[in-house]
Formats: structure tokens, C-alpha cells, sequence
């Protein structure tokens, strides 16, 4: 069996799919690897790294998509609208594509990909098992996520996070508070602790709670009905515009009271939900910061410009994009594991059986056979679910 690597080429995409390590990994189980020429320079990875682990660099990607049994990108389909679909129109009958592919809204790609009668595995639904821990790349690229927000919000802040006593006087920490409490909440909040800030966060759900106080911040509790926020897998679930509303109305207290807002509240396949107002920002003191990571899907932010940083009523709105994108050595490394861990499930001595009988490979599979065999895509796509 053979794996292609092709060079990424949704705007700014700086990661590889596939790291030396994974390369290794992969030769050691029996196949073949396919790198495409130069996919690792932006991760700096270079061709000979490659060459060294035991893989073929070969000159263009359509030569790894021709050569491929497998191709395995970090954006492939839907989570490439630039060009994803121009890869989608490579593949052949039977080949098997792994990636990020946005299977709940990417309706045409997903499609195209039955059509192909191409098997396609989507990363994004992995089953959040205690067995998919190793290939949940969503929870690995949120870490890095997280973490670069807190660096972000320390940059752009006018302020020191920590608190300093110095002959010159005594420094106060800055205040964030941390909106949205998952993988790339709570990596946020132990980084902006290790900076030295004080931190309050807040999240619909509230089991999280006890998460919140072992990082080290302050859980804020808001007297709301949150018994259906949790959906599966435990993820955040969408709730209605009158429970958004009234969250936004007891949430704008503390957002006045605080230097930086990091807001990572994101409901699968739907838009993000506003919960920082304009009004919320004009209360901020001058020089405050928002760092959205939820700008990719619209922002939590209502005056949030997703892929710009601009100052409004005087505080600076990050919306960056693909925050993992700009740590790509390790963000590629993270998921190289994932992929591997999940191509491990289906390889039985160098041979790929992606209709092998497992939960994480039958939950993640999006097409197969010319058809879409996943019910919550099927579902989500025909308008049911």
C-alpha cells in the first residue's frame, strides 16, 4: 500500500500531514510513502528528512495523487474551498482520502467525493473516545490553538501579564477572561497563568467547572438553564437566541471588568454563536484585547473581522485564522500522530482495509462505494438533522 503526502495548498496552510517520524512509522507497518517535493519546507521539514525516514519525494502532486493509494492532507475537500475540490477531481475509484474535510456544511465536496466513489474519512468526526484520544486531531491542533491566543493576548496587550514588584513600583496582573471551555480553553488559561495573569472563564457547560479551577482560573457561574447544553461526544451543543441573549446580557459585566477576552465557543458544523456584543467591547478599557479563535466560523464576537486585526471603541479584535497554521513544526508533528494512529487501525501487514469492523473508522468515514454512509452527515446535508 501506498500513502501520498501532497503539499498543502489552502491559503496559508503551513502544516504537513505527515512528519520524518510518521514516514517511519508507516514503512515499519509494511508501506510505501509518497512525499510531495517541498511539503515540509513550511513546517521546516526538508526533503532529505524525508528521504532519510525511508520515504519517495517525488517531483508534483499529481504524481502522489496518481501513485497513492491513500492521500492524506490537513485540508483536503470542504476545508480547502480554493482549491479542495480540484483535488477532489484527482482521485479514483476506491482510493481513500483522510483529512480535515468540513463533512456538516462542505454539502458540494462531500458530494463530489461520492461521486469519485472515493472512501473519505474525516478527521473532524473522531469519535471523542477514551480509545481516539491518540488520533483526535480537533483536540490537538485546539491545544495549539489555545496557547498562541495567550501569546497573541500578551503581545497585543499595552499591559505585562504578570504581577511584578520592582523599585520602580508594583506592577497588577492583567485580568482575561476565557470564554469557552474546551481543549483550546483550557490550554488559554494555563498559558495566560503561566504569564502570570488572573483568570476567570466561563462556559455553558457546567461540568466543566472543576477543569477550570485545576488550570488555575475562576469559574464564573451565570444563573442560566444549561441542562441541554452538552451534546455528544462532549461537545457544545447550539442552544436558541433567547438563551444566547440572556447569556450576553449576565456576561457583560465581567467582560467589562477585564483586560482580554479569549472567546473559543464553537458548535460542529454550525456557525460560531455571538456572545461578545459591540456594546461589550465599547465597555472594555482602551487598549483591552479580544482574540477570537472563533473567527474561522464567524466569531464569537459580533464586530470580530475574521482574518484581520483592527481596533474598534479602542480595543484590538484579533480574528486570526488557522492559529495551529502558525506553529506548524509541532502543530504537524501532533498531527502526523493522529493520522498515523488512525491509518494503524485499518493497515494489517501493509494492507489498507478501510471497512475494517471499528467504531473510530466507521464513525469517521464520511463516503464510501459512491455513496455518503454517515448518518450525521447524511442528515446534516439533506437538511434532517
Amino acid at each position: 500500500m501506498t500513502i501520498g503526502v501532497p503539499t498543502e495548498t489552502s491559503p496559508g496552510e503551513r502544516r504537513v500531514s505527515i512528519v520524518p517520524a510518521g514516514v517511519g512509522a508507516l514503512v515499519r507497518a509494511g508501506c510505501a510513502v509518497r512525499v510531495s517535493a517541498g511539503a515540509g519546507l513550511q513546517a521546516g521539514i526538508s526533503d532529505a528528512d524525508y528521504e532519510a525516514a525511508g520515504a519517495v519525494v517525488v517531483p508534483d502532486r499529481g504524481s502522489v495523487f496518481s501513485e497513492a493509494d491513500v492521500i492524506v492532507q490537513v485540508r483536503g475537500g470542504g476545508a480547502n474551498p480554493d482549491s479542495g475540490m480540484a483535488d477532489v477531481e484527482l482521485l479514483r475509484e476506491g482510493q481513500v482520502l483522510i483529512g480535515f474535510l468540513e463533512p456538516l456544511s462542505a454539502s458540494a465536496e462531500i458530494q463530489a467525493l461520492a461521486d469519485r466513489r472515493a472512501t473519505a474519512c474525516a478527521m473532524e468526526l473522531i469519535p471523542r473516545t477514551s480509545r481516539a484520544q491518540s488520533m483526535d486531531a480537533l483536540s490537538s491542533q485546539a491545544n495549539i490553538g489555545g496557547y498562541k491566543a495567550a501569546l497573541m493576548a500578551a503581545e497585543y496587550l499595552p499591559r505585562l501579564f504578570p504581577m511584578m514588584m520592582t523599585a520602580a513600583g508594583t506592577i497588577t496582573p492583567a485580568h482575561v477572561f476565557v470564554v469557552g471551555v474546551g481543549v483550546a480553553g483550557l490550554q488559554a488559561i494555563a498559558t495566560c497563568k503561566r504569564l502570570g495573569a488572573v483568570i476567570q472563564a466561563y462556559d455553558v457547560r457546567p461540568a466543566v467547572k472543576e477543569q477550570v479551577q485545576s488550570v488555575g482560573a475562576r469559574f464564573v457561574e451565570l444563573e442560566l438553564d444549561t441542562a441541554e447544553s452538552e451534546g455528544s461526544g462532549g461537545y457544545a451543543q447550539a442552544m436558541d437566541e433567547q438563551f444566547y441573549a440572556k447569556q450576553r446580557e449576565m456576561m457583560a459585566r465581567v467582560v467589562s471588568e477585564n483586560d482580554v477576552v479569549i472567546t473559543t465557543a464553537a458548535v460542529p458544523g454550525k456557525p460560531a454563536p455571538v456572545l461578545v456584543t459591540e456594546d461589550m467591547v465599547k465597555s472594555m478599557n482602551p487598549g483591552s484585547v479580544v482574540i477570537d479563535l472563533a473567527a474561522e466560523r464567524g466569531g464569537n464576537c459580533e464586530i470580530t473581522e475574521p482574518g484581520k486585526t483592527v481596533v474598534k471603541h479602542g480595543v484590538t479584535l484579533v480574528g486570526e485564522l488557522n492559529l495551529p497554521s502558525t506553529v506548524p513544526f509541532h502543530a504537524s508533528q501532533m498531527y502526523s500522530n493522529n493520522i498515523v494512529n488512525f491509518l494503524k487501525l485499518m493497515i494489517n501487514d501493509g494492507a489498507l482495509d478501510a471497512t475494517v469492523d471499528d467504531d473510530i473508522v466507521q464513525g469517521a468515514t464520511v463516503t464510501r462505494d459512491g455513496e455518503i454512509v454517515n448518518e450525521l452527515v447524511r442528515s446534516v446535508l439533506d437538511g434532517t438533522g
